[in-house]
């Protein structure tokens, strides 16, 4: 298995907080894991985006330029991120924020309103863990409580109120793509 991810979007999207639960998550399943975040330029109002590598083997490069799976949060993303996407790939779209149509018919695309579920379960903060629970329930990469183990790790004690509001986001998310 080998799983090759870029996720993308606005700076406070927690587009890099999908990246690193992703690495957290699959360095608990004993999985190797490259996490690369893209700063610079993106954090003055364009697209701020990371590359997650998940395989069962070693990883030779950790440069993602051809994904497996896009997962793009707003509309420069999608422009930015979907020719790259490999024949037969997977493009998360966040269809809140997305009203654009991805153009490819070589890959499977799978349109999520993230916002729009997330602002229903009551915080608007879990779009990007409502994403993440549609992406994993497709790609079967991870376990979604290792993921949930990774935010018990990473969120301060104070903070753990808010991982229950975290796996429902998952559970919407995955339910989406059932």
């Amino acid at each position: 298995m080998l799983e090759e991810i870029v996720i993308a979007g606005f700076g406070g999207q927690g587009v890099m907080s999908m990246g690193q639960l992703l690495a957290y998550a699959g360095m608990l399943e004993n999985k190797q894991v490259a996490w690369i975040p893209s700063y610079g330029p993106e954090m003055r109002g364009g697209t701020a985006n990371c590359a997650v590598t998940i395989s069962n083997t070693e990883i030779s490069s950790p440069l993602v330029t051809e994904p497996s799976v896009c997962i793009v949060m707003n509309k420069p993303s999608l422009d930015k991120f979907e020719p790259t996407i490999k024949t037969g790939g997977l493009l998360f779209v966040n269809t809140s924020l997305i009203d654009a149509k991805p153009k490819r018919e070589d890959i499977s695309i799978y349109e999520i309103p993230a916002n729009a579920i997330a602002n229903e379960i009551g915080n608007s903060k879990v779009a990007n863990m409502v994403m993440l629970g549609a992406v994993l329930e497709v790609i079967k990469a991870i376990e979604p409580e290792s993921i949930l183990e990774s935010l018990r790790k990473v969120l301060p004690p104070q903070r753990h109120n808010l991982i229950p509001l975290n796996a429902q986001a998952l559970q919407k998310g995955a339910e989406m793509v059932r």
